[in-house]
């Protein structure tokens, strides 16, 4: 159950990485037990937002909080509240999904026991139990979502953070993707994913964050943002994006 703390907060995140102010500002709040979907256009400073929140990236300004912990006054603390599937995701290449989900449990903390029971459990759900003894170098880029989202489950966090986690992943295993996240959050947990696609985002999260440009252009419960039109249409007009692609390239035409 909730205690009214909000899952998380981000409170002015700024990053510049040379002349580029990637994010610019970024103020957010997650209520707990919430779907949230983060949407923008590539390069609107998504990833970087949420390398920040979690505490892989440090801001140049600004801060961010885990229901109520200072993701970087206590890291350890606020990580432990944490599941994350970040963008581009590092796999110890020469081990197996077990291995994988073992040597990180173990890690993280967990007894062996819990591990090597929650690590069989995540492989049959996903679909990973014929592959568990296979090299994570041998993965497709689907099946390392996957067991990238098993490793961000494992130890019962509270908060899932996700980018793009369905990308690349093929429409069986998706749907038992979007099962599992459902299960967490009626079980109390909460989630942000960021994503490209807006059905997706329709479908599953019932807040919503427009970034454009580094800064929030828009953020509230999901039918507050889109009113009685299709989110694709908010989310077009209000990063200005251009829709009509027909003009030129005549010489496509047969």
């Amino acid at each position: 159950m909730s205690d009214g703390t909000a899952a998380l907060r981000l409170s002015g995140l700024s990053k510049s990485f040379g002349e580029k102010r990637a994010v610019d500002g970024v103020s957010l709040e997650v209520p707990a037990g919430s779907f949230f979907g983060l949407v923008g256009l590539n390069g609107a400073g998504k990833t970087t937002s949420l390398s920040m929140a979690v505490g892989l990236l440090r801001p140049d300004a600004g801060d961010a909080w885990v229901f109520g912990v200072d993701v970087w006054a206590d890291p350890v603390r606020a990580k432990a509240l944490l599941g994350v599937l970040p963008d581009s995701l590092g796999l110890p290449e020469r081990l197996t999904g077990r291995e994988v989900l073992t040597y990180l449990g173990l890690l993280r903390g967990l007894e062996r026991s819990v591990v090597d029971e929650r690590a069989s459990e995540l492989l049959e759900v996903l679909e990973l139990a014929e592959a568990e003894r296979t090299l994570v170098s041998e993965y497709s880029t689907g099946m390392r979502k996957k067991i990238g989202l098993a490793v961000a489950l494992l130890h019962a966090p509270r908060l899932l953070v996700l980018d793009e986690p369905f990308e690349a992943v093929d429409p069986v295993s998706a749907l038992t993707v979007r099962r599992i996240l459902r299960r967490f959050t009626e079980g109390g947990g909460s989630v942000i994913m960021s994503s490209h696609v807006m059905a997706l985002v329709e479908q599953l999260c019932d807040h919503v964050a427009v970034i454009d440009r580094g800064r929030v252009a828009l953020a509230g419960p999901l039918e507050m943002v889109r009113g009685e039109r299709a989110l694709e249409d908010v989310f077009v007009e209000l990063v200005g994006g251009r829709v009509d692609g027909t003009e030129g390239l005549s010489w496509l035409a047969s």
